[in-house]
């Protein structure tokens, strides 16, 4: 599996992402402008001794993303859609894309994605849950759907 985090800006949320990421075989792919360095003390506290592990891309753009994996399926986790993550169906190299903490998925991407957007089901007094448990919850759906072959 793909994880994608849209110019994160929490070092804690992806350092605990990037800890899911290595301990799930799936790769993390972070796309610049970052909201920190990846020196940072934050990121790998969070991450802990698994930082060094992870099989992390970075990219300088969202476009330079998809035009290396032209022929992958992305899944864009939002609230403003009603499509439930756990409604569709994973494949091994899927990617699920996750926009900054503070704005989400850009309107153009979404809009242009409407059919791959998905959501976790949550009340309505929320604006969202916490990246990095966003990131968990689909990510294990994803895997559960693919019998948890984790490539070992």
């Amino acid at each position: 599996m793909n994880i994608v985090l849209m110019e994160p800006e929490i070092p804690y949320n992806t350092g605990n992402i990037g800890r899911s990421c290595v301990l799930t075989n799936t790769t993390l792919h972070l796309i610049k402008p970052l909201g920190f360095s990846l020196d940072e003390k934050q990121i790998k506290r969070s991450g802990l001794d698994y930082w060094e592990l992870i099989d992390l891309k970075v990219w300088d753009s969202y476009e330079e993303l998809r035009a290396a994996y032209p022929d992958s399926s992305f899944y864009f986790a939002t609230t403003k859609t009603t499509q439930r993550y756990s409604d569709v169906t994973y494949k091994p190299n899927d990617f699920i894309v996750f926009g900054p903490e503070s704005r989400g998925i850009p309107a153009e991407i979404r809009e242009a994605n409407a059919d791959t957007c998905i959501t976790i089901p949550m009340i309505k007094m929320g604006r969202s849950l916490n990246l990095s448990n966003s990131a968990a919850i689909v990510l294990y759906e994803a895997l559960r759907q693919n019998d948890f072959d984790l490539g070992e």
